[in-house]
């Protein structure tokens, strides 16, 4: 069999194509499956709601926060169940903290996500011009979120991708992925952190096959 080899076609912040040559599918797919669910980034997952007078609950309003993607640093910040700081607040370690304060006077007002106030200045919305919600005049939004690390088998919101798929290519010994970054990570950063982890788990799976005992009467 010929010696596998991995070709990257196209490469931008936003989007990555990888042709892959004498690669098995499954081990393709494995890397499309793992930056989906497991590559972390960080959203909103806890609101202060201070005060709203707008027409939108509050549940709402934090859920609309949760699926505003963050820029995420890899490799700055900790899983919360993993931090050695046993709070349940969080610190600067596994949460950063948003707040933000907006009222409409005279006019009405739309929210936007260019509004929220980062305490760590690498940690913003990828885009400032995405609509939290609408304020009459009068209403008046204020609020601390706080956003932790999370992967997408735990929720959507923590999802890196926008896109990511898996085809043939034009010769059968070849596969190609695409991925799509949602801003979070650029798409070079989400195929990184997807192929170690796939190398983690091989790693671990070979480590307990190689504890296994025999039975003596097998």
């Amino acid at each position: 069999m010929a010696s596998p080899t991995v070709e990257v076609v196209e490469k931008s912040d936003e989007r990555i194509v990888v042709k892959f040559t004498n690669v098995p599918r499954q081990y393709v797919n494995a890397l499309r499956r793992l930056a989906i669910s497991e590559v972390p980034t960080l959203a909103i997952d806890d609101v202060v709601m201070l005060e709203n007078s707008s027409v939108m609950h509050d549940e709402a309003v934090a859920h609309r926060l949760g699926l505003i993607p963050l820029r995420t640093d890899p490799g700055r910040f900790v899983m919360p169940h993993e931090c050695d700081c046993g709070s349940a607040l969080g610190c600067s370690k596994c949460r950063v903290l948003l707040v933000l304060d907006s009222e409409a006077t005279d006019k009405s007002k739309e929210v936007l996500s260019g509004e929220l106030v980062s305490e760590d200045e690498t940690v913003k919305p990828v885009s400032k011009d995405i609509p939290i919600i609408a304020l009459a005049p009068s209403q008046k939004l204020k609020f601390e979120a706080y956003a932790r690390l999370g992967t997408g088998k735990q929720h959507a919101k923590w999802q890196p991708t926008s896109a990511a798929v898996v085809k043939d290519g034009k010769d059968e010994s070849e596969i190609i992925l695409m991925l799509e970054s949602n801003g979070a990570l650029t798409a070079e950063e989400i195929l990184k952190e997807a192929a170690e982890r796939l190398q983690s788990k091989i790693k671990n799976f070979k480590q307990v096959i190689g504890s296994l005992k025999i039975p003596k009467n097998a």
